[in-house]
């Protein structure tokens, strides 16, 4: 009997031993899979992919996983897009880019930096601090720059030699550009032939509406130098019969879209010069699928020089009341209409009106 208890002694050890083992194994194997799979280890390019994927602040908080995450997050690929968005805490509920941040980008990125918008509200110290960032882009090569107004167009607070300078920083050193979004900003002739004097090869998209130091004979100097133009908002104070013209030149590539923003402030103090309907025919003979977008916002009395020939207006929005006797020529002057909104009309009914524009 003790004999046969000393061996069942034996053979429980054993087992014992034999599980110990089988777990030592088990967790050597666990921790070698575990080292081989360290997320630390990662192709640079997989990473990298998966920070495009992500907002600028949890890409901040990624690479400072390890050192291998925080070179990616250096690499240029990350860094062709950026939006600056300036904002005064007083005056905006809106995130502003940290100031740091702006000073990494303007010494670790700038040459990095393509595709560029600045974002920033009513007051003149965004503004102000969005030319300071300008003027510093002297090695970029900025392929689209937009300057946005989140609110009031702070950008025209700013002396005008001060954020032309800026502006022509970019101008200059992008050599580049091809879009460029400045709206409701101080830009003027001279900068205008700035920037086509280093970018007349590339630009395909200008946005300039409500730029009031820009005179007819400047933009006409754009239409008559880019001639890859495809893309033009502007002001109708600034359309010309000579414009049309240009931009229906046998140099120029086909218009794709064309918005004209038709504002009067003051009745009866505005101008407003008639388009000859030649002019539109070389528009449409030369670019047959142009897009034509008009806003207006006048008041009744301001609109007898229009529609009153074929106009080949796509998209027609009426920001202001219009008139029944206003709508009955769009329906008989406007063949290629695609859209058509009115804002305010009151209570009068436009059944007749949009019938005819229909069937037409």
């Amino acid at each position: 009997m003790k004999r046969g208890r000393k061996t069942s002694d034996t053979d429980r050890s054993s087992s014992e031993e034999a599980e110990v083992s089988k777990k030592q194994k088990t967790t050597e194997e666990f921790s070698q899979n575990s080292e081989s799979c360290d997320w630390g280890n990662l192709l640079p390019d997989i990473i990298l992919q998966i920070f495009k994927y992500l907002p600028l602040l949890d890409r901040a908080y990624a690479s400072q996983v390890c050192r291998n995450w925080n070179q990616v997050f250096h690499m240029p690929d990350l860094w062709r897009f950026f939006e600056f968005e300036l904002n005064q805490p007083a005056t905006s509920y809106l995130k502003a880019t940290h100031p740091e941040l702006i000073k990494q980008i303007i010494k670790r990125h700038s040459n990095h930096l393509q595709y560029v918008s600045f974002k920033v509200d009513s007051s003149k110290e965004s503004a102000e601090a969005a030319c300071d960032i300008l003027s510093q882009l002297v090695n970029c090569s900025i392929k689209t720059l937009g300057l946005i107004s989140t609110a009031r167009p702070s950008f025209m607070d700013l002396p005008k030699s001060h954020f032309i300078s800026a502006l022509t920083v970019v101008f200059v050193n992008s050599k580049s550009l091809s879009s460029l979004k400045i709206d409701d900003t101080p830009v003027d002739d001279p900068s205008l032939k700035v920037l086509v004097a280093n970018n007349s090869d590339t630009l395909r998209l200008l946005k300039m509406s409500s730029c009031p130091h820009v005179s007819p004979a400047g933009i006409l100097c754009v239409a008559d130098q880019c001639h890859g133009l495809r893309e033009l908002a502007l002001n109708y104070y600034l359309l010309s019969d000579e414009l049309l013209l240009a931009l229906s030149s046998e140099k120029h590539v086909r218009l794709e879209h064309l918005r004209i923003d038709v504002v009067s402030e003051n009745p009866g103090q505005t101008h407003f010069n008639t388009i000859q309907k030649s002019s539109w025919d070389a528009l449409i003979k030369h670019s047959p699928k142009v897009n034509l977008v008009m806003y207006f916002f006048l008041y009744e009395e301001e609109f007898d020089p229009f529609f009153n020939y074929e106009t080949p207006v796509t998209h027609l929005y009426f920001g202001r009341s219009v008139s029944k006797e206003v709508l009955g020529r769009v329906g008989m002057t406007c063949p290629r209409l695609i859209e058509l909104v009115v804002c305010a009309n009151g209570l009068r009914p436009l059944d007749k009106e949009l019938i005819r524009i229909a069937e037409r």
